[in-house]
């Protein structure tokens, strides 16, 4: 990406004013140079709010002015996945400030296919409308039902967007982190959420929550494999796990008790144009509310000077921005 001028613009593609670009792990892991997906020298950012500043000469339904976000996820190849309509899982697929240059700049083209408008929303919600469509996928890979009982593991961004998809099911939710201050925000943010600080006697506390029994869905938003490996013990028989988080090994289980308790195992990867539409509308709607969810903000020239606070424990992230 680039600073391209309006003549640059490719037929199909619009040039974006950035205005706001929300931090998740990924960048995180990646400023330290600690992203094994990377490859340096990068620009970062993939959630993304930004104003149109010009269409090209073959984009329709977008127009200069429009407030939008970013689908950052471009399938080079319309592979066997894509083509089943999986395109946020092509076997060619490239991510927006992860596998080439992203938004933390001031303007950018990109595809007009792969631009959602927003009107309507601020530049706050608009910032983390890709995460949250992350934590929907996550939650339509369930397939929950009312009768379900969920135990999510992670407290963070993630973690937290799929609590807030996933209590509109109407399903029993808890809540599982190491650090008592992201329960803390969980509490305040979803006060029907039960939340539980891990201990060595996890069964008991689970038990305790869900009355007698253990959840029927987990999941997993910690990219952690000891937690991971752990979810195979947690969840109950005929039960489901889904991995949002990933990290770079094998994950390994005891195959008799996975055999045992007939446990469905699913991966959740990015997001679909649907799942970004779904957020989009329950945005609007109000039955998401992003309010308190950014905790830090960092103006874009002050960023070099800024970055290494988000790292700081005492710093009680949880979602950071850089204001344009």
């Amino acid at each position: 990406m680039t600073k391209e001028k309006p003549s640059d613009l490719k037929p199909d593609n619009v040039l974006l004013k950035i205005k706001k670009v929300s931090i998740c792990g990924t960048d995180l892991h990646a400023y330290k140079g600690k992203q094994p997906f990377f490859t340096y020298p990068r620009i970062l950012g993939h959630e993304v709010s930004a104003e149109i500043v010009t269409v090209g000469s073959e984009v329709e339904g977008l127009k200069v002015g429009d407030k939008c976000t970013v689908e950052p996820y471009r399938n080079l190849v319309a592979d066997q996945a894509v083509r089943k309509g999986k395109t946020n899982c092509g076997s060619s697929l490239t991510v927006l400030g992860v596998h080439e240059d992203g938004a933390m700049q001031e303007y950018i083209t990109y595809k007009a296919s792969h631009v959602h408008l927003t009107n309507g929303l601020d530049d706050d919600q608009i910032s983390l409308i890709e995460p949250l469509a992350i934590a929907a996928h996550a939650v339509d890979r369930a397939g929950l039902i009312a009768a379900d009982t969920v135990l999510v593991v992670g407290a963070g961004p993630i973690g937290i967007g799929v609590v807030a998809n996933a209590r509109l099911m109407g399903v029993k939710i808890a809540v599982l982190d190491l650090v008592q201050n992201r329960l803390d925000f969980v509490n305040n943010k979803f006060p029907e959420v039960e939340t539980i600080l891990l201990s060595e006697d996890l069964d008991k506390q689970l038990r305790t929550v869900f009355e007698g029994e253990l959840p029927t869905v987990i999941f997993d938003a910690t990219g952690s494999k000891r937690s991971m490996e752990n979810s195979f013990n947690l969840v109950t028989h005929g039960g489901t796990i889904v991995f949002v988080g990933l990290f770079v090994g094998a994950v390994s289980f005891d195959n008799p008790n996975f055999h045992r308790k007939e446990i469905t195992l699913k991966a959740s990867r990015n997001a679909t144009a649907s799942d970004f539409k779904k957020v989009i509308n329950l945005l609007r709607s109000g039955d998401i509310n992003t309010e308190e969810l950014i905790t830090h903000r960092i103006a874009f020239d002050q960023m070099k000077d800024n970055f290494d606070t988000l790292y700081q424990a005492d710093q009680n992230l949880i979602k950071a921005v850089v204001n344009f």
